[in-house]
């Protein structure tokens, strides 16, 4: 009877759990059965093992082979349990030492000639090996670049069953021809059907690949373009409503360029994420832009929340982490998929329970919601070229729903373009990199502010904090109070108006917000136009 166990690693969401993979051998009939509550594809591991280790010059047990996947309690999926398997059964057979493969790591899917393929989720994956106390990690020669984001870990990148044997018993390590040039890239088999389609994400931050998106391309707009300023400097999310070509998707687009770059701690947090997805882009294992997630109104909740069949996966709140969620046509969005945005605006993640288990996603975004005033897009307070009745402009308008639109920091009409704008020279606004560098000092006076909090952004501090710690101006606080006296403001508004005022003081350089501040955070708010002048620097 021979024994021999290694470890791979089974995600839950973006959380790894290290699984002991033991393979046992038994005189007997020839058989090989695989337990531990492996799903469809982890199952038909079998014979791609089987065949991989023929292939690779090792000759398969004529025993009874039983290989499990402990815990057995915990749902594995995916074919990232090839390599562990194949090594283990050849432990077990001693073809290679089985005390050497005991404290090693193995992901990676096999193919039938033996190569090793890249699988999701590679970075998660070894978080959660180092997480466990594990140093040696076996991964595909494809995500060696990823796996090797982890400190404290040493990451062997192989390219085929046939090297790592080698390594393991000290023989010669083969040469392995590379993939055929010309070929596509292993790493684009792992992106889902479809994903980048459903979930509108462009590359990766969109804005940040297109040096041709600059800030001053939009014309006049001089209070969205404040609005955005803020939201980027806060965190806040933001509504433009107004006409079509007015220039809302062009705000949206170039709002993830002015965002600081992302610290590390984000860096991987975002990484593991499109790693689960398979949305990692070729030869860039580490997202350190914000990202950009544009999905179309026909996405389902599913789309945007994550879900699906089986084992969920990551929907587009979670793709947008430490990013930008661009909901273009919202009013064209299913009522029940926008409603489900309301838990994850409030806590920053989002759980997912399928029968199969519960999961867990970051989801801590900036949302752009973009909106036509009615059907045909033309009503407006100032003309009459609207053609929609006021009960079709009234059930349009009602399709977001209150406690969603409760939850949207700033509120801002985008006035149709004119004439005089678009044709007048030099007028130009502030370009891309004017306004970042006030966004990324706006953002350092915050973070001085609340160092030693979990918090780091304006947006992310609860009223209570506000309210005890970090005080207003004495007296700045009585428009917003009277309205939410007069029911123009709820509790909840009344604390994000404060957050916004204090976004804007850090942008204009002040200490605490004074009245100024507060009653332009409660124009951003409401949207009622209150004269406030803007104090930011933004012009048109």
């Amino acid at each position: 009877m021979g024994f021999a166990r290694t470890c791979s690693v089974a995600l839950v969401g973006v959380d790894g759990v290290v699984v002991e993979v033991q393979a046992d051998l038994e005189p007997g009939v020839a058989a090989f059965t695989l337990v531990g509550l492996p799903d469809k594809s982890l199952t038909e591991s079998k014979d791609r093992v089987r065949a991989a280790v023929v292939n690779s010059g090792g000759e398969w047990p004529q025993k009874k082979l039983t290989v499990g996947l402990s815990p057995a309690s915990v749902p594995k999926s995916g074919s990232g349990f090839d390599l562990a398997i194949a090594c283990a059964a050849l432990g077990a057979s001693e073809r290679i030492d089985p005390r050497v493969l005991a404290d090693i790591v193995m992901i990676g899917e096999l193919g039938l000639d033996g190569r090793v393929r890249p699988v999701r989720g590679v970075l998660p994956a070894v978080l959660a090996a180092a997480d466990a106390g594990y140093e040696q990690v076996v991964v595909p020669e494809s995500a060696a670049a990823e796996a090797s984001l982890v400190p404290g870990v040493s990451v062997l990148g192989v390219r085929s069953l046939r090297q790592l044997i080698a390594v393991l018993t000290d023989e010669p390590v083969p040469d392995e021809d590379p993939d055929e040039q010309g070929r596509t890239d292993p790493l684009a088999g792992l992106r889902l059907p479809g994903a980048g389609a459903a979930t509108g994400m462009h590359g990766m931050g969109a804005a940040q690949y297109d040096q041709g998106h600059d800030l001053a391309d939009v014309v006049g707009q001089l209070s969205a373009r404040t609005a955005v300023e803020v939201a980027a400097a806060g965190g806040h999310h933001l509504f433009l409503e107004g006409p079509p070509g007015a220039g809302k998707t062009m705000l949206a687009e170039r709002l993830p360029a002015i965002l600081p770059p992302l610290g590390r701690g984000e860096s991987l947090e975002v990484t593991a994420v499109h790693s689960v997805a398979g949305l990692l882009p070729p030869g860039k294992p580490l997202v350190d832009v914000a990202p950009y997630c544009a999905p179309h109104h026909s996405a389902t909740m599913q789309a945007l929340v994550g879900g699906g069949q089986g084992v969920a996966r990551p929907g587009a709140v979670s793709l947008a982490h430490r990013g930008v969620l661009f909901l273009d046509e919202t009013p064209e969005f299913s009522s029940h998929a926008l409603d489900a945005l309301r838990q994850p605006l409030e806590s920053g993640h989002v759980v997912i329970a399928r029968s199969a288990g519960v999961v867990r996603f970051p989801a801590r975004f900036l949302m752009v919601l973009a909106a036509n005033p009615c059907p045909c897009g033309r009503f407006s307070q100032r003309d009459t070229l609207c053609e929609c009745s006021p009960s079709a402009i009234r059930r349009y308008q009602a399709r977001l729903s209150g406690p969603l639109l409760d939850r949207v920091d700033l509120r801002v009409e985008v006035d149709r373009v004119t004439r005089s704008q678009l044709t007048e020279r030099g007028a130009r606004g502030e370009s891309t990199e004017t306004v970042a560098d006030r966004v990324r000092t706006a953002r350092e006076r915050a973070a001085a502010r609340l160092a030693g909090t979990p918090w780091r952004t304006n947006s992310e501090v609860p009223g209570r904090e506000l309210r005890s710690r970090w005080y207003a101006s004495p007296g700045a606080m009585e428009e917003a109070e009277r309205s939410l006296e007069r029911g123009v403001l709820t509790a909840r508004g009344l604390d994000r108006v404060l957050r916004v005022a204090w976004t804007v003081a850090d942008l204009a350089g002040r200490d605490r917000p004074g009245a100024a501040d507060v009653t332009l955070a409660l124009q951003l708010r409401t949207g009622v136009p209150r004269g406030v002048p803007m104090p930011i620097g933004a012009s048109s």
